[in-house]
């Protein structure tokens, strides 16, 4: 069972197209490529190709005869692609397609508010495509943002080349304007090339970088953090009215401000830093304690001494 196969529901009669797996027994499909519906794996069943077919060929009424426009062949050049191409004018199919002499190695993926969430990963041999997704126009503005990694590979070769990271955002102003002819797939879409040639990697000139990174770390000086350090907006910001900010800009100041001297904190080797939050409605002391428990140079925290601080204070152990 893979993205793009036709399916038929068990328990009904409807049948439609995997756009996604949600998770290991779930998957989305587009019923009759309009709207779509998470199904259990075990409801639904593919169809066969003969039997796709069978019905695509059944006779219908003739509509007026127009003359069929022919698909002009792509003439991009060599590359790594993604291509939305209409399923109907609503649904589009994310299609990642390898327009190169080299195996692809591929991840997809889509990244929301949320967080990113790993979707798809395959090999592509030369020239050949594959669909990972489905995206309605509809949903234009909710659309995520897709990322994805490859590296290219062929046998035999000896030229070693880099993986490589995208991530697609897209914007009406510039999305409609990328309809072309989509190579491979000979079909019209939405093209948007992710690489413009093979990144070559050269050994020599990898370690020049990294001897000169290292000659720039030695002359670059931390400034240590104080051991305790006051987040309350009125320190942070002494010359500007409080009330003037809304409580999501002094939350960003405040997180902002955090992280800056944990991070210095780890960079000096402090063995240990005392964040004082206040008590307020928590949220500032949740997401630091949310920072810190995924931070690997974290020892361990807790409150800071209680006849001191109340519980408006968080220590921080570092490694």
């Amino acid at each position: 069972m893979n993205i793009g196969d036709r399916v038929r529901l068990m328990h009904g009669k409807e049948q439609g197209v995997i756009t996604r797996f949600l998770d290991n027994n779930l998957v989305e499909v587009a019923i009759d490529n309009d709207f779509t519906i998470p199904v259990m794996r075990r409801e639904v069943v593919v169809i066969a190709q003969e039997e796709d077919q069978h019905f695509r060929d059944a006779p219908a009424p003739e509509p007026a005869k127009k003359k069929a426009e022919p698909v002009v062949p792509s003439t991009a050049v060599a590359g790594i692609y993604v291509a939305l191409v209409h399923q109907t004018p609503e649904l589009l199919a994310v299609n990642i397609i390898n327009n190169s002499e080299f195996d692809l190695l591929f991840t997809y993926g889509e990244e929301t508010d949320k967080g990113y969430r790993a979707q798809h990963n395959d090999k592509l041999t030369p020239k050949k495509a594959k669909p990972v997704a489905h995206v309605h126009l509809n949903d234009f503005d909710k659309w995520p943002d897709l990322v994805v990694q490859y590296l290219q590979h062929k046998p035999g070769g000896n030229t070693l080349l880099e993986p490589v990271t995208r991530k697609l955002k897209f914007k009406a102003s510039s999305f409609y304007k990328s309809k072309k002819t989509a190579p491979v797939l000979q079909k019209e879409g939405y093209v948007f090339q992710l690489d413009s040639k093979p990144t070559l990697v050269n050994p020599d000139q990898i370690q020049e970088q990294l001897i000169e990174s290292a000659a720039q770390a030695e002359n670059i000086k931390v400034a240590v953090p104080h051991h305790e350090v006051d987040l309350h907006i009125e320190k942070l910001l002494p010359n500007e009215d409080p009330k003037l900010l809304s409580n999501s800009e002094m939350l960003r100041t405040q997180l902002a401000a955090f992280q800056d001297n944990l991070d210095r904190a780890i960079a000096a080797n402090m063995h240990e830093i005392i964040f004082i939050h206040g008590t307020g409605n928590g949220v500032l002391k949740k997401e630091i304690q949310k920072v810190l428990s995924r931070n690997p140079h974290i020892k361990f925290f807790e409150d800071a001494r209680k006849e001191k601080f109340g519980y408006g204070a968080t220590k921080v152990q570092l490694k």
